[in-house]
């Protein structure tokens, strides 16, 4: 009851809390859905209840705040439908539709009593900032930014943000380590946490402090060790997305989940279902590049073989010529020698004969006689002539094929081509191509028409393009 003081009418600060009590529970007497931020969940290990801090936003701006209770059995009970539902546990920052009744209590104020909590509206509520992000991105016409980035042939050189407690990240590094196989990949941890509140401002912090550093990686990969929907909602945070958006190195991803694909995976340049693939994916480069190599190689040498038997080939047939030759001459001289016996056998065995006719006829048959040997001699004169000519051309048609395969051994022999100003560079052993296969730093062989030079690559210059240098 109130009591008067000095004419006034005075109550206690108990009345006036009691008052209030009693009016809030005749006014409030049932339960409401209301939905709303919790802030913090205020969870106590010890007790097993929880404190949440409720509020809402507008513009930004706090409108309406207020605390929540929510006891023990009830937090076990919400806490296992959430973990059913989104395989994860109530947690901070999130948005709510919660079943709640208006308490107040004189030492406490007022508070909302919760009795459940709607995992699917939470689910709800996250797909809705997914997707206002992905228009956004749109709108400005930086979604597909990143994957238009080019990634090395060979990603040497790889920052990571992960939790370096992670499975997702212990489990890259096991695979990409096991394939590695005479290949090397450096990678430097920027370690990040990847759920929770602090999870984007952190990941925004390590790509910052990448980007300063950025011509010192290849590659950015981002690896989550899986997890709840609820925990990837970081990843479809707008400013997050749009940093990786506009990253200008690309930035591949594997977080640990088959569905729902979030915004900062579509937005990057490569995804991967988990960080086992994403290793998978790096490591299939690698080999794909080891398989080429050896392929070359392996045409190389078949090539360098052909052109040694070319080689044997010629200075065997540059080596039977000469005596082809000379066997030809000889048996053509052979051959004229004998026929112009057979004919001078056959012309005086001729003469023999006619001489015993001409003593019956002489005046007429001497006549007869020249005529005849002086036919026969023109055409023996001829056939001489004949044979001296075709001896002639063969011989110079031998001459010239000896001289030409002469020309071709002198112009495939690999020092006419030194001789000629070019060269040959090998590096580690190697046959080098094309620039692409040079590495700086490397020791260069370079073979010249009489020496070996031995050098380091300091830069590198392609062409159409401007000078790497280290």
């Amino acid at each position: 009851m109130p009591t008067t003081v000095n004419n006034k009418q005075v109550f206690s600060l108990l009345e006036v809390t009691d008052s209030i009590r009693k009016t809030i529970n005749q006014r409030y007497n049932s339960r409401y859905w209301v939905k709303a931020e919790m802030n913090k969940l205020n969870h106590y290990p010890r007790s097993g209840h929880c404190y949440p801090d409720l509020l809402q936003k507008e513009a930004g701006k706090i409108v309406a705040q207020i605390r929540g209770t929510l006891w023990k059995d009830t937090f076990a009970q919400i806490n296992q439908a959430f973990l059913q539902v989104m395989q994860e546990s109530l947690r901070d920052g999130i948005g709510i539709l919660m079943l709640v009744s208006i308490k107040f209590d004189p030492n406490y104020g007022l508070t909302l009593q919760i009795h459940d909590i709607d995992p699917t509206f939470t689910l709800g509520d996250l797909e809705r900032e997914k997707q206002e992000t992905i228009s956004k991105l749109k709108a400005e016409g930086i979604f597909d930014q990143n994957k238009n980035t080019s990634i090395p042939l060979l990603p040497k050189r790889l920052a990571i943000i992960s939790v370096s407690t992670s499975k997702g990240y212990a489990d890259f590094l096991k695979i990409t380590e096991a394939r590695m196989n005479g290949f090397a990949l450096e990678h430097y941890l920027f370690p990040s946490l990847l759920q929770g509140e602090q999870a984007v401002s952190q990941m925004l912090k390590r790509l910052e402090e990448i980007r300063k550093v950025v011509s010192h990686f290849d590659l950015v990969a981002i690896i989550r060790g899986g997890g709840g929907e609820v925990g990837l909602s970081s990843f479809n945070h707008y400013t997050l997305a749009k940093t990786i958006a506009t990253f200008p190195i690309p930035v591949i991803t594997g977080i640990g989940h088959a569905t729902n694909q979030t915004v900062c995976e579509m937005v990057a340049h490569t995804n991967a279902v988990t960080p086992s693939d994403l290793a998978d994916i790096i490591m299939d480069r690698f080999e794909a590049f080891r398989d080429k190599l050896t392929e070359n190689s392996r045409k190389i040498g078949y090539t360098l073989r052909f052109i040694a038997e070319q080689q044997r080939t010629i200075e065997q047939t540059a080596q039977k010529i000469p005596v082809l030759t000379k066997r030809i001459l000889s048996a053509n001289n052979n051959f004229l020698k004998l026929s112009s016996e057979q004919l001078r056998k056959t012309t005086m065995h001729l003469c023999d004969l006619e001489k015993n006719k001409l003593k019956s006829y002489q005046s007429d048959i001497q006549m007869i006689s020249r005529t005849l040997f002086k036919q026969q001699w023109a055409a023996l004169n001829h056939a001489n002539s004949q044979l001296k000519q075709n001896a002639v051309v063969l011989i110079n048609q031998k001459a010239s094929q000896l001289e030409l395969a002469d020309k071709t051994i002198q112009l495939l022999d690999p020092q006419q081509i030194l001789k000629r100003g070019f060269s040959l560079s090998f590096q580690d052993g190697k046959l080098l191509q094309s620039a692409a296969q040079a590495n700086a730093g490397s020791t260069l062989q370079t073979v010249l028409k009489d020496g070996t030079l031995i050098s380091t690559i300091t830069s590198i210059k392609k062409a159409n393009e401007q000078t790497t240098k280290t």
